[in-house]
């Protein structure tokens, strides 16, 4: 009787993981990116980030203090390159798609850059980075293929997929290239604090080159 009591909550527990997973990761960022003004979408993406915190506080297993393990042993050579690489590709695409928007907040209000330079590791590349890698890979691991790189390749499509309110294929490829690079960083170096500073440094190399009109919720118009 015990077994079968054991099997029965295991599958319980596996059906309340799938439902959590698919409505965090795929229904509520669709949801927000079809049904939602645009003047809505930051407020309800906080209440997003809110719930996942709390449900990886909530996680068995998980402690917060796990999160600081790799604070001391980050590749700063690794952080420096892939700099490199992100203002290389960002300055090719802010030329090729909207060059009269290059370095426009550095040229035109520079008091504005240097507080989403200051902010932005705080306000937005911690909370994305605590739902989408500890909460998505200790939480719902189980749940995810296996392999070396179909959990981070779902993992990144799913980050991109949380970027559909912006309705742009440039801001899907970037946060897909950039969801790959994180995830390795948190699951496969097992550095947390990598994958925030990598988040951060992109986020604001991006803003500084004048990406940031592609995340703008002002610039967004649906296809329907």
């Amino acid at each position: 009787m015990s077994i079968v009591s054991e099997d029965g909550g295991g599958a319980a527990r596996r059906v309340r993981l799938w439902i959590e997973f698919v409505g965090l990761f795929a229904v509520i960022p669709a949801g927000i990116a079809v049904g939602v003004s645009p003047d809505m979408m930051f407020p309800l993406l906080f209440g997003f980030s809110a719930l996942g915190l709390v449900l990886l506080h909530l996680t068995p297993g998980f402690a917060w203090r796990s999160l600081t393990e790799g604070a001391r042993t980050i590749d700063w050579r690794l952080v420096a390159g892939f700099g490199a690489v992100t203002a290389v590709a960002g300055l090719t695409v802010v030329k090729l798609t909207a060059p009269e928007a290059a370095f426009a907040l550095l040229r035109i209000n520079p008091w504005l850059m240097l507080m989403i330079a200051l902010l932005y590791p705080l306000l937005s590349a911690l909370p994305q980075e605590l739902v989408f890698r500890p909460l998505f890979f200790r939480r719902y691991g189980e749940l995810l293929p296996g392999g070396n790189w179909p959990p981070l390749v779902l993992n990144a499509a799913l980050f991109s997929l949380a970027h559909l309110m912006y309705w742009n294929w440039i801001v899907a490829a970037m946060t897909f290239c950039g969801g790959l690079v994180f995830a390795w960083a948190y699951e496969r170096r097992g550095n947390f604090a990598e994958a925030i500073v990598l988040h951060s440094l992109s986020g604001v190399i991006l803003f500084a080159l004048g990406l940031g009109v592609y995340f703008y919720s002002g610039n967004v118009v649906r296809p329907f």
